[in-house]
């Protein structure tokens, strides 16, 4: 990971599951398959696989209700037939209408975690090895329309400029505390740190570049300097068709993209690599919307192949899904995913 991080090429291709997973209907295919062809479970079988582990610190803040979270955000689970979703079903800030409305909520503190307990979890996670660290949450913008509704936010930004600079301000300034105590709790010791906002849809950006640069970039960019100075490096996710972002986002100060959702409009790893790979590091990209779910195995092989190819070459990627695994995809196709990554890899001299 450090080397591809680093732009060099490594024996094999990096692989992780950032911002990923596979959902419990998958899973436990998944399970089935691997325990029949194998004799090993999901977890046996990914262990030496993936090179990112996600620590964090202890949380030691006021009690929770039930399926909230710390911004006072609350979710329920929604049925899509072999599982479900868990979905906003509360906005704490919905009937906020200015800045001194936001005094009344109960804002969450960095002081709500137990850092002196990261020694301990960074030293329990690399107990079977070396892999790459990291630790998430930081989406600014996610986190503030989670607060207040999608709808609503992004009429405040068009209507209520000054309310929605107060509640960005106010996630951007926690998260910016928060990084800082838990990578100063072990210095040198955590690599990467997660930080996203979806900026893309299907067919292009949500926003225009100039409101993005308005209310997102500039507090992005604060928080990935605090990172930076604390001897990390960023990776941010965001789906969508994001091509036209990547200049912004470069200057804005990540160092990897995360998510590579091809299917959308406009998004080429050819054009990537080649306009922006000197610079940035890419992770993700392997389809959850058409090849894996609905492809064969040989159409998920080929696709690693010309991803790695593409991305690959001269370091710099990271394999893995576009996003989580969904119900119904074959388990064949997710071990062609992780069986091909881990043989596959062209640019090697022993190859």
């Amino acid at each position: 990971m450090r080397l591809a991080l680093a732009h060099q090429e490594t024996d094999r291709i990096p692989i992780a599951m950032v911002c990923s997973g596979i959902n419990p209907p998958a899973l436990a295919a998944l399970e089935e398959f691997l325990r029949r062809e194998r004799g090993l479970g999901v977890a046996e079988y990914l262990r030496p696989l993936l090179d990112i582990k996600c620590v964090s610190p202890r949380y030691i803040g006021p009690p929770l209700a039930p399926d909230e979270d710390i911004w006072g955000v609350r979710r329920k689970q929604v049925s899509y037939g072999a599982g479900s979703y868990s979905e906003i079903c509360h906005y704490p800030l919905a009937g906020a209408t200015n800045p001194r409305d936001l005094e009344r909520h109960r804002w969450p503190s960095a002081d709500w975690f137990d850092y002196a307990t990261l020694p301990a979890v960074v030293s329990a996670a690399q107990a079977d090895g070396e892999p790459c660290l990291m630790v998430g949450n930081g989406n600014i913008f996610e986190t503030s329309w989670y607060l207040r509704g999608l709808e609503q936010t992004f009429m405040d930004m068009a209507l209520n400029p000054e309310l929605t600079h107060a509640i960005f301000e106010r996630v951007a300034e926690f998260y910016r505390a928060f990084f800082r105590r838990v990578l100063a709790a072990v210095p040198g010791r955590i690599d990467l740190v997660f930080t996203a906002d979806d900026i893309g849809g299907q067919n292009g950006l949500l926003m225009s570049l100039d409101m993005w640069a308005q209310f997102i970039k500039p507090r992005h960019a604060r928080l990935n300097a605090d990172i930076h100075e604390l001897g990390a490096k960023v990776i941010y996710h965001s789906d969508g068709a994001v091509m036209d972002a990547v200049p912004g986002l470069l200057d804005m100060g990540i160092d990897v993209l995360q998510a590579l959702q091809f299917d959308a409009a406009g998004m080429d790893p050819a054009a990537l690599k080649r306009n922006h790979g000197d610079r940035l590091c890419f992770e993700g990209g392997v389809s959850v919307q058409k090849t894996l779910p609905f492809g064969t195995v040989d159409d998920v092989q080929r696709e690693v192949r010309r991803l790695i190819e593409t991305l690959g070459k001269g370091g710099g990627y990271i394999l893995g899904p576009s996003h989580a695994i969904q119900a119904g995809t074959p388990p064949e196709n997710i071990v062609a995913l992780f069986d091909t990554a881990a043989s596959y890899y062209p640019f090697s001299a022993t190859q």
